[in-house]
């Protein structure tokens, strides 16, 4: 299987799930502005959202959206227990956190990421996630990972993302749940060796 990736974007979610399943993919490189893989192909031609990540399967499907890739992923290895068995309700419940950070964390960072962004907009979205991050930053008080004692796909979408903070100039300094929960990710050996793999260290922040 491959895994068409841009460092640092959302595809290092299904990156680190990977590896923490312990399933071998080879990477694709994707230049997101030019559209364009690391030997030249368009993008747009495997992905016409024009977006990662996108997970190529060794019979030719694609398949698009973190979410499901990362879901799929796991499933391929369920002993690693990074998603619960299909059809329970701790499933749901997954499913339930992967749609919130999917809409209401990961989709607003997207408009403080371009430069044509009104600053009414920038100061909206920063203060809607802080909102937003105080549901999760609650959740993790309580336990350690979103799910309870079991780390999961969830966490490593929720790590993804927050790392985006500190480049678009998000103050999370009050959650400082959520600023141990990225640290105690980060230490992981799997996610040190997706950080590294994309050229972007091994530090959790």
């Amino acid at each position: 299987m491959k895994l068409y990736y841009s460092p640092g974007a959302c595809s290092l979610a299904p990156h680190i799930v990977a590896l923490e399943a312990g399933i071998d993919l080879a990477l694709d490189k994707v230049d997101l502005k030019e559209k364009k893989t690391a030997d030249g192909r368009n993008f747009l031609e495997i992905n016409p959202k024009g977006y990662v990540p996108v997970l190529e399967l060794d019979g030719g499907e694609i398949l698009t959206e973190g979410p499901a890739i990362d879901q799929y992923l796991a499933d391929l290895k369920p002993e690693s227990a990074l998603v619960p068995a299909n059809g329970t309700m701790a499933r749901y419940q997954l499913q339930s956190l992967l749609n919130y950070i999917t809409s209401e964390i990961h989709k607003t960072y997207s408009p403080l990421f371009a430069a044509d962004t009104p600053e009414a907009t920038v100061a909206n979205r920063k203060a809607y996630l802080q909102k937003r991050y105080a549901y999760l930053d609650a959740i993790l008080a309580r336990q350690p990972w979103l799910m309870g004692e079991q780390f999961t796909v969830a966490d490593a979408y929720l790590f993804t993302v927050t790392r985006w903070a500190k480049a678009v100039h998000v103050d999370l300094s009050a959650f400082t749940v959520l600023a141990d929960f990225q640290k105690r990710v980060g230490e992981r050996p799997a996610v040190q060796a997706a950080l590294q793999a994309e050229g972007l260290g091994h530090h959790a922040k």
